[in-house]
């Protein structure tokens, strides 16, 4: 993967956080950086999985793959605004 290459997942990854707290109802206090995190997480997990079903390359835009990357960032969103907060309350 080139320099370009990487850079390229990491923007898409911060959007599809964005997305992901979206999708999830509800307030989350969790910070920024940690939905930025999630975000590449889910956009890598996302392709991966993507790859494996064989829908990760189709003509325009992919919009499976995108569907099943904030799917991902949602559930990880949901889980860390979980943890987050029972970890803040104590």
């Amino acid at each position: 993967m080139e320099v370009t290459g990487i850079l390229t997942a990491i923007i898409i990854g911060l959007i599809i956080g964005a997305l992901g707290r979206l999708v999830v109802p509800g307030r989350q206090n969790i910070p920024i950086w940690l939905t930025l995190v999630i975000g590449v997480v889910a956009a890598l997990l996302g392709t991966i999985v993507a790859r494996a079903l064989g829908v990760a390359d189709t003509r325009g835009i992919d919009w499976i793959e995108l569907l099943i990357q904030v799917v991902f960032a949602a559930i990880g969103v949901a889980i860390a605004a979980g943890a987050y907060g029972r970890r803040r309350i104590h």
